[in-house]
């Protein structure tokens, strides 16, 4: 079982798009048959068995065991992975276009995401066969609003000199690697439901 499926495809990503094929998927972590599933939705083993297909289908479920129950011979399946990411440019970007244009500074920020959201996806493939060098670095800072212009311009002042250290030359030898830095205010993210 692999621990991430990277989905950019769009018909993979529409059969995964249902409350109860999700549902599968997180119950089939265990490899299970049809019946046990039925115990545990509720739902009759007929109607679990086009989902569990169309999971299959997908190459998100796979059929792991054949055994006998009574007189019958059922199927046991299990998820391909312990989670899975959809590109995001199946899911389309919530607000389109001009919401980006209208909001520049978010609007790039949500770029760099997808961007990176992109390349993470890719290289989980990869990683499955190599060792992905890879850093990351999370930070919360607290910045008055007359700090903020100093702190904009100690950061700026860091990635220059970072890139003037390691930046891309025509001589440069080794693996190129990606480095993206985003800064946006989390106190807005945490208190988004307050009203405030």
């Amino acid at each position: 079982m692999q621990d991430v499926v990277y989905i950019d495809d769009i018909d993979r990503a529409a059969s995964l798009l249902k409350p109860m094929r999700v549902q599968l998927l997180r119950l089939l972590i265990d490899p299970q048959s049809l019946a046990e599933l039925a115990e545990v939705t509720g739902e009759t083993p007929q109607k679990l068995y086009y989902h569990v297909k169309m999971l299959e289908h997908a190459g998100l479920v796979q059929r792991v065991a054949e055994r006998r129950a009574g007189a019958m011979v059922e199927s046991v399946y299990q998820s391909t992975a312990r989670s899975y990411w959809l590109a995001p440019q199946v899911v389309g970007r919530v607000g389109g276009a001009q919401r980006a244009q209208d909001d520049l500074s978010l609007g790039f920020l949500l770029g760099l995401a997808e961007e990176m959201h992109q390349d993470l996806g890719r290289l989980t493939a990869r990683a499955l066969v190599h060792d992905v060098p890879s850093l990351g670095l999370d930070l919360r800072v607290y910045l008055p609003p007359e700090q903020r212009d100093a702190f904009a311009s100690d950061v700026q002042q860091m990635f220059q000199d970072i890139a003037a250290r390691y930046g891309i030359q025509s001589d440069a030898t080794g693996e190129k690697f990606r480095v993206v830095l985003a800064c946006y205010p989390d106190a807005l993210v945490d208190n988004d439901d307050s009203g405030s």
